[in-house]
């Protein structure tokens, strides 16, 4: 396990601390705390973080344009306003089924949104993984029981995406125009033995920064899926991460205390905290969602 430079972005522990992103116009990561109904706001310029109270169960969200975000909720798309939180609905997402919420999204370079859903009890195959493109919302793929690790390489020819209950990281072609699929997924790394494939990145080398949920760590992985580094993370379920800084060098980690007993607490003190990690990486920055067509 390789050790890195790593501080305290902030100490308020999440129960599920997730969908990390980052805004370099403003300096400003966020991230939500999914099953406190929390959106954390960190401006790095000042070192000031705001916690926002949400009436939804929000799990990630992407930058429209300069004063509008799109919030990814349990019931929901919404069109969020940074400068006061004002909210309004966009699009439902499975609002018809209370068993099932939001949790990883990630904007692909074409602007085109993914978003996963999945039981609130992680029930077997309860969730998907849904495409926004250009206002339409599309069902991609089904029986998935914990989605994560979407993300794309820089050029948006291929997609990733994981179901943490299979411990598998999938490999699809994609049409890098609309970010939408080509062919069929392929396995491209299955994981054995301590922690499960969580929240991912790519660089802008295209190698995939993934968050290890139980294993405490990010692994980094090369695009054929070659396992090249380990980098310690001080809570063992460390869930996502994300670019971060004006050169998008370091990388914000989240994590949670969600499902741990008391003896797993007190042997993870920084458990649900959220993290930076110095790993002089060549990160990119996210793209904007696009709503329609320009």
């Amino acid at each position: 396990m390789e050790e890195v430079p790593t501080t305290v972005l902030c100490g308020e522990r999440c129960h599920l601390g997730e969908g990390p992103t980052y805004d370099a116009a403003t300096d400003t990561a966020w991230w939500f705390d999914i099953l406190e109904r929390r959106l954390f706001e960190a401006r790095l310029d000042t070192g000031r973080t705001t916690i926002h109270s949400l009436d939804v169960m929000g799990s990630a969200l992407g930058r429209i344009d300069a004063h509008r975000q799109l919030l990814v909720a349990d019931d929901g798309l919404y069109i969020r306003e940074p400068a006061d939180g004002r909210m309004s609905l966009y699009h439902p997402l499975e609002a018809d089924n209370s068993a099932t919420r939001s949790n990883d999204a990630r904007v692909h370079p074409s602007g085109t949104f993914w978003i996963g859903t999945m039981g609130r009890q992680a029930e077997q195959g309860l969730g998907a993984i849904y495409a926004l493109h250009r206002g339409e919302l599309s069902r991609l793929y089904e029986h998935i029981t914990i989605p994560n690790a979407i993300c794309f390489s820089p050029d948006g020819a291929v997609g990733y995406f994981a179901d943490t209950r299979e411990n598998a990281l999938f490999r699809v072609d994609l049409d890098a125009a609309t970010g939408l699929p080509r062919g069929a997924p392929a396995a491209l790394i299955t994981r054995r033995g301590d922690g499960g494939i969580d929240g991912a990145v790519v660089d802008a080398d295209g190698l995939i920064w993934n968050a290890r949920w139980g294993g405490g760590c990010i692994d980094v992985y090369s695009p054929q899926g070659e396992h090249l580094r380990s980098l310690r993370v001080p809570a063992r379920q460390a869930s996502c991460p994300a670019f971060i800084g004006q050169d998008l060098s370091r990388l914000l980690v989240t994590s949670a205390w969600q499902g741990m007993a008391e003896e797993a607490k007190r042997a993870d003190p920084d458990r649900g905290r959220t993290f930076v990690l110095d790993v002089a990486a060549r990160g990119r920055p996210e793209p904007d969602v696009k709503l329609a067509m320009d």
